[in-house]
Formats: structure tokens, sequence, C-alpha cells
């Protein structure tokens, strides 16, 4: 029971508030990288003191840290593939560094501050704050309203400083160079750091998920992603993605306009020529409507 409040906890963090739906969509492009800041999400006041209520009746008691890292690859691994996506930067190395510095999410600066990366302030950063025992006590680390804003940060902080612009020559499934070379830039100051991202990535497999984001960008011609979005629930962050194969879409022979649609869009996600679309419907202008029937041949 103990252990469960604990994990209530850290789920905690990922609820949006909201009396209704029991998941909500998270705009994840109102995060702004030039100011640093992320938006704000906000969470009720009883929920707030809840948990520090249950923070202080566990906060002594042992946990088992597998399950707990399992939890925390089964919690953030989605953010860890956005991010890749986005930044190139692999999976395995942003889920093993939120593992190692954040311990499992299990830590003071990651439970009070939703900081899984142990980045520090910085010059020029604008954002809340807190004071923490580091390398020197009392020092400055970032603070978030949320786990996606410090997931966010992490991929910006790499990408925007010049002694990490080496990472990004790197082969994106080779997290042992990854592994070294963040330690090469001074990230970590223990000499194990290497030693450790590299163990629980093999331990955990976390390659894998390098693995299938590559294998996705080498297929990308033969798929359409048709949505995606991240879904944040209660105890889990999540993604949601429908994808349709084009030779699947045209066997249809025909495809219904939706609201905002173009010509030129639907070329795009059906792997077709604007000009063929008009031939086949008879088209004389790119004018469409919603709920109009478009013609498909092969």
């Amino acid at each position: 029971m103990i252990y469960k409040n604990f994990i209530w906890v850290l789920s905690l963090t990922f609820i949006l508030a909201s009396c209704g739906s029991h998941k909500k969509t998270v705009k994840y492009k109102n995060y702004s990288p030039k100011r640093h800041k992320e938006s704000v999400v906000v969470i009720p006041k009883e929920d707030i003191d809840k948990a520090k209520e249950v923070f202080k009746k566990v906060k002594n008691k042992s946990v088992n840290p597998r399950q707990a890292t399992l939890n925390y690859i089964n919690n953030f691994a989605p953010l860890a593939i956005i991010e890749m996506k986005e930044y190139k930067i692999p999976a395995s190395i942003t889920l093993a560094q939120g593992i190692v510095e954040s311990g499992s999410g299990l830590s003071r600066l990651s439970l009070k501050s939703n900081n899984h990366f142990g980045i520090k302030c910085h010059k020029g950063w604008t954002g809340d704050y807190v004071r923490h025992d580091d390398d020197k006590k009392n020092e400055c680390f970032r603070k978030y309203s949320h786990p996606i804003g410090s997931f966010k940060d992490h991929s910006l902080f790499l990408k925007n400083r010049g002694r990490y612009s080496f990472l990004f020559k790197l082969k994106k499934a080779d997290y042992k160079a990854w592994a070294k070379g963040l330690k090469k830039a001074g990230y970590a100051t223990d000499p194990k750091y290497p030693k450790k991202l590299i163990g629980i990535i093999e331990d955990y497999k976390l390659y894998l998920y390098d693995d299938e984001v590559l294998h996705h960008k080498r297929h990308k011609k033969n798929a359409v992603v048709v949505e995606e979005t991240v879904v944040v629930k209660k105890d889990s962050i999540s993604i949601k993605q429908e994808v349709k194969e084009p030779n699947e879409i045209l066997k249809t022979n025909t495809y219904t306009v939706k609201k905002g649609e173009t010509l030129y869009a639907i070329s795009k996600k059906l792997g077709v020529t604007v000009k063929d679309l008009k031939k086949w419907n008879s088209l004389d202008s790119n004018a469409l409507s919603i709920g109009q029937e478009l013609i498909i041949k092969k």
C-alpha cells in the first residue's frame, strides 16, 4: 500500500487540472525555446497537499529500485521518443540520463521541481528555480511545472550549447559514443557516468526505442502518419498514433474531404499529384467542400 502511494506521488505530476475528461491532449509546441518558458500546468492545491502528506509518510521507506526504474521507463519513454524525432537525441540516452539524474524519478529535485536532468540555472535562465545542494551548497536548479518542460529543456540544453554540438554528428544508434561524448563535454563530473548510462541502456534494452524511431524514419515513404498526439493520463504519458499505408488508402478509390484540407495537402497524404486529383474529379479549380467525395485512381 505504501509503495502504491509512492507511485501515486510520482504520477501526480501528470495530472492536468480538469474536472471532465480523464485524459487531455498536450499541445507540445507551446514551449518557447527562445525564452526557456514552458506551458503552465495547473495542479489543484488539494492534490499538492495530499502529495506532500504521502511523501512525508513514505520518503524514508525502501523502494525496489528496479521496479521504480521500470515505472520510470513506462511513464517517460514516449517523451524521449518525441524528443528524438524532433532533436535527433537518442531516446535511450535521454531515458538513461533521466534515470541516473533523477534516481528513477525518486530524487528530491525531481519530486520537488520536476527537474529530471539535474540542469542548473546557468546564465540566461528566466524561469522558476529551486535551491539544492550539489557540488556546492545551495546551488540554483531549474524548476518546471510539469516533467514535459524538463524533457524539452534537456533537448534544448544539448542542442543550443556549442560544447555539445559534436554529439549531433554521431550516429543516432551509437548510444555508447553519445554516453562517452556527454562526459567529454562536461555534462557530469562522475568518471563512471558513461558506464552508468551504457549499463542502464543495455540492462533495460533502451536501444530498442532508438531502433524503432530510426526504422520508422527509414520506412517513412511507405506510410502516412495520419495523427500523432501526446496523451497525458493520471499515471502515464503515451503517444496516440494512427498510421495507414498509402496503398491501403488507395484501395478505397474515394477520399472524403475533411475540414481545413486542401488539394495539395490531400495529394501529399495520398502520394498522388494535384494535377491527377483535378483530372480524376473533373475539377476546374482547387476549391473543395467539407464532405466532398474525391475519386482516387491507381
